[in-house]
């Protein structure tokens, strides 16, 4: 693939495409595993942008969800008996370490290690 190709890929590309690639390459350059290559039950260090949050209550404890996507793919971070987490918020980069588990095709760590960016 030539320069030209590169370059008519991106002038052609949706925003969305862009930021997604842009999201890609920062987490590849600061070492981080890209969410869309990690098997179930690894421990992963991850680095993304936060599109969605919710408060999910189940039973009687509330369980604060936040998707993570870095461009490769999407994790539902999941901290459980927290009604927010101060910096938490849509459209925050963040560093998550933990485990990942993968069932029915989605992505989630629990209780993840974290660091805002």
């Amino acid at each position: 693939m030539g320069l030209w190709d590169d370059l008519r890929r991106r002038v052609f590309a949706s925003n969305e495409e862009l930021a997604s690639a842009d999201r890609h390459r920062i987490a590849e350059e600061t070492g981080a595993d890209a969410v869309g290559d990690v098997a179930d039950r690894s421990v992963v260090t991850l680095r993304g942008t936060i599109d969605v949050i919710a408060l999910r209550p189940r039973r009687t404890r509330p369980w604060l969800e936040a998707e993570l996507t870095d461009g490769t793919g999407r994790v539902t971070l999941i901290w459980m008996g927290r009604h927010d987490i101060p910096g938490i918020e849509a459209g925050r980069d963040l560093l998550v370490e933990g485990r990942m588990s993968v069932s029915d095709g989605v992505r989630r760590i629990y209780n993840p290690r974290y660091k805002l960016l």
